[in-house]
């Protein structure tokens, strides 16, 4: 069986979807050793997947490159042009290979006469559109009902999302599957010495802060996050700081201004974005991991905190039940008072704190990038059998 898998997402340092795509291409040549695998780059065949360099892996979002990238990604006109002018040129690529099946892993697919596989990873721009600039979402929107039109079969992240999917766009059962994610195996606890390593060029102590990892946006619900901490008493948050790292975001300048404000009362920092070298030590070292967010398609970070061994105070949200399990703390992500509680509670409670770690380590072992191999190859023999 023969799959042109798509990894334009693989860009290093690797954010969400571009993990993904990284461990699946990884994963299928050692767990579906008879497929006949091809990647593809843009609109060309390469032989190999993107390697990682320091040159592409700036320590913080302040390098120009990086900025520039973050920019032009923004940039919906750009961004919706290069969609255009890629998907022509993929197509005719694609015409001499009708005989695969096409895996577009990140929302999109070019029109294709032969069968296709389309990953979509959440409905956000659909129903919490108002919280991505406007035109992007717009211009999302279109693409995936596009790439839902065209797909032999949908995967997604999560039930949560399978269903959802599956209701907006009316599709039958077993057009759409759920293919949970898995965290990557530089998550995990660390020694003293590793985390000694890593965090004191940071300012930061093993387990002398409270962690949250993501862009800064307001699907993550970060208001009700810095509500939820300023309530604490003084003498904790100054203990156990919240430290937020992650890109800049977008639709957040006065949420920017709210960090500000508290790195200057000192229970807050904001570390932007940080190495693929540093952030799992960063994870590991945490005394608690927070994310409240309103909506995710998975919700990946929970399930990098629990396989690093540190509890979790999460929302109740959308798909993260299904991440979490039984190991975490959860609210509705509207309640500040709830959420306030089951952060002071994760922070000092030794006795819900040890039994948070070990059932965290037991829920993240649940998932694994090889069981998403699996069963996505699985998914392109169904596809194949249509």
């Amino acid at each position: 069986m023969k799959v042109i898998l798509s990894i334009d997402a693989v860009r290093f340092p690797l954010t969400g979807i571009g993990r993904y795509t990284y461990e699946l291409a990884r994963k299928l040549a050692d767990e579906a050793p008879g497929l006949d695998l091809r990647f593809m780059s843009g609109s060309r065949f390469v032989d190999a997947l993107p390697t990682e360099t320091a040159a592409s892996d700036p320590v913080h979002d302040n390098s120009a490159a990086i900025r520039m990238r973050r920019w032009l990604q923004r940039n919906a006109a750009i961004v919706s042009a290069h969609r255009a002018w890629l998907s022509h040129r993929q197509s005719r690529t694609l015409r001499r290979h009708t005989d695969a099946i096409f895996h577009g892993p990140q929302f999109y697919l070019p029109p294709f006469a032969g069968k296709s596989v389309v990953t979509i990873h959440d409905l956000s721009v659909f129903s919490w559109a108002h919280c991505h600039p406007g035109a992007r979402a717009r211009m999302m929107q279109r693409e995936i009902i596009k790439s839902v039109r065209r797909a032999s079969m949908v995967l997604t992240d999560s039930e949560f999302t399978r269903q959802e999917v599956r209701a907006f766009f009316s599709l039958a059962p077993e057009a759409v599957r759920a293919i949970p994610l898995a965290s990557a195996a530089c998550f995990r606890p660390h020694t003293r010495p590793e985390l000694d390593a890593v965090l004191p060029a940071l300012g930061l102590r093993a387990e002398g802060y409270c962690l949250y990892s993501g862009t800064i946006e307001p699907r993550k619900n970060l208001g009700v996050l810095l509500d939820a901490y300023s309530r604490m008493p003084g003498p904790l948050r100054a203990q156990f700081p919240l430290i937020l790292c992650g890109y800049q975001g977008w639709e957040s300048a006065e949420l920017h201004a709210r960090i500000r404000k508290a790195e200057t009362e000192g229970w807050v920092r904001y570390l932007g974005y940080l190495s693929s070298a540093a952030l799992p030590a960063v994870f590991a070292g945490a005394r608690l991991f927070a994310f409240p967010s309103l909506y995710e398609g998975f919700g990946l970070p929970v399930l990098e905190a629990m396989a690093s061994g540190v509890p979790v105070v999460c929302s109740n949200s959308s798909s993260l039940p299904e991440v979490a399990g039984q190991a975490a703390l959860m609210c509705a992500p509207d309640n500040v008072d709830e959420l306030s509680e089951l952060l002071q509670r994760g922070l000092v409670d030794e006795e819900w704190r040890t039994q948070a770690r070990a059932l965290g380590l037991e829920q993240a072992a649940r998932f694994s990038w090889a069981q998403c191999a699996r069963q996505t190859a699985a998914a392109y023999v169904a596809v194949q059998g249509e």
